[in-house]
């Protein structure tokens, strides 16, 4: 185990978390507020701890597949730390564990919040929570690798450790070529995003903070209705951004190159499908609370896009749709979206290559003898992504029981418990009864809020990379 090159990529995570205090500290300069020192405080003493670790870069700078991990995962941690500092020294969040929770949310996308009321908070606070979510959208460790030459193809390791989905490929030979073209896809979209909704009548603020929270697939709002106030044409607009920023980044980068094929690919096209299917649904399941075809169509559409993209926007309360729609909102909320975007859930892909695995089993059954592969867009999926989207199954499942176990010591309702957990593991934001999407998660004592961090952590992360901090083998050198 490298542990000097781990604490020198260590320093650079929290020198980069201090240079991303300064967008709430120009917010708090432009609106005139106090809460900005306490940016610039924190900001101090992220710096400070940062400096200390790279002041002497490691003569040893290897690294391997399980010092990616390690790295992955102790940047999130660490990254959260320091990003609940601000929380904290201005008062918006004054408990550690709270504060925590909120900023792990944040940038893990999630959007689960234990704020009550966010209209009263500075707006430097509100655009902190939403900017935590752009940076965590595409992931960390990626948009420092745009920055950081790592020598011998390093950067592979903590790529692979951070990005979403069973696999992970390079769209150019270089790896830092790579995360550049993902960025500049990543920072495009937004910019458009923000673009129409000024033309849509949105104040720059307002714009700037949903279109964070909406490339990010994060979902903290800056209302407290969520979207709800905002006019249909809006809600219109973020619901097909939403859709745009689940699918995976290199199908922009294949339609720019000309190659439809592999940019619409079966992940592509069964996340499309399901996402009809399951908005026509809803649609006709609410037609009675919303009166009209239209009206229903476009609160389904927009809760659809923002359960699949696990953005956790909300326009309605769905907590009182009939129970086929919450119900088939539940599943939904596992489903996430393709993977290599900003969405969490078990994504498409696996959820694919699960199914076909089942369908080869039970050909194996039929005809003992025949040798079958796994086949998906026409390309032989390897052994070992079949064997790891098991295993990642297995997983999720024991830490899906372990969570649920730990907070029903809280004595909530079961579906208060299961969506709670659901919705953590799977990063998109609000769940059933009391965490609802006019609810919050304010209610759970700090233990299960401990464990939900956990769960949102493990999530956003695919698992692995937080699982081995809990391997003692993991920590040899």
């Amino acid at each position: 185990m490298n542990y000097r090159m781990i604490r020198y990529i260590l320093g650079w995570i929290l020198i980069f978390s201090a240079l991303f205090m300064l967008v709430p500290m120009i917010t708090a300069l432009f609106y005139a507020e106090k809460s900005g020192l306490a940016f610039l405080l924190s900001a101090g003493i992220s710096g400070a701890l940062g400096g200390l670790c790279v002041l002497k870069k490691p003569e040893k700078t290897e690294l391997h597949a399980r010092e990616g991990f390690v790295i992955v995962s102790l940047s999130w941690i660490a990254l959260s730390l320091s990003g609940c500092m601000p929380f904290v020294f201005s008062g918006a969040i004054p408990h550690f564990v709270d504060a925590l929770f909120e900023t792990v949310s944040g940038y893990t996308t999630t959007g689960a919040s234990i704020l009550t009321e966010v209209e009263s908070l500075p707006k430097c606070v509100l655009m902190w929570r939403s900017f935590i979510h752009w940076v965590g959208g595409m992931g960390v460790l990626v948009f420092i690798m745009a920055f950081m030459q790592l020598s011998g193809g390093q950067n592979m390791h903590l790529m692979k450790a951070e990005s979403p989905g069973p696999s992970v490929s390079k769209l150019v030979p270089r790896v830092r070529t790579t995360a550049l073209i993902l960025y500049s896809i990543y920072f495009v979209l937004t910019l458009a995003e923000f673009v129409i909704l000024l033309f849509a009548d949105m104040s720059v603020f307002d714009a700037l903070n949903t279109s964070f929270a909406t490339a990010g697939t994060g979902g903290f709002g800056i209302r407290n209705n969520s979207m709800g106030g905002f006019s249909p044409a809006i809600q219109i607009i973020v619901t097909v951004f939403m859709m745009l920023f689940a699918i995976n980044f290199s199908s922009y980068y294949f339609i720019l190159k000309g190659n439809f094929k592999d940019a619409f690919n079966s992940e592509v096209r069964w996340f499309l499908g399901i996402a009809t299917v399951a908005t026509l649904i809803f649609a006709f399941n609410t037609l009675n609370i919303y009166g009209t075809f239209g009206e229903s169509l476009r609160h389904s559409a927009f809760t659809v896009a923002s359960v699949m993209s696990t953005t956790g926007f909300a326009t309605t309360d769905f907590n009182l749709w009939p129970e086929l729609s919450r119900s088939l909102l539940v599943i939904l909320l596992f489903f996430g979206g393709c993977a290599g975007s900003t969405c969490g859930g078990i994504k498409i892909s696996r959820i694919i290559i699960l199914f076909k695995s089942m369908g080869k089993e039970l050909q194996n059954l039929v005809h003992p003898k025949q040798v079958k592969k796994i086949v998906v867009d026409k390309r032989p999926v390897e052994h070992e992504v079949v064997r790891s989207v098991n295993v990642y199954m297995v997983c999720l499942v024991m830490i899906f029981v372990l969570s649920l176990l730990v907070i029903s010591f809280d004595n909530h309702d079961f579906t208060t418990n299961f969506t709670s957990v659901a919705t953590c593991l799977n990063n998109v934001g609000p769940g059933l009864n009391m965490v609802g999407p006019m609810g919050n998660f304010a209610g759970f004592s700090p233990v299960s809020k401990t464990m939900l961090i956990f769960d949102m952590l493990a999530g956003r992360l695919e698992l692995f990379p937080v699982l081995l901090l809990f391997l003692p083998d993991t920590w040899k050198k």
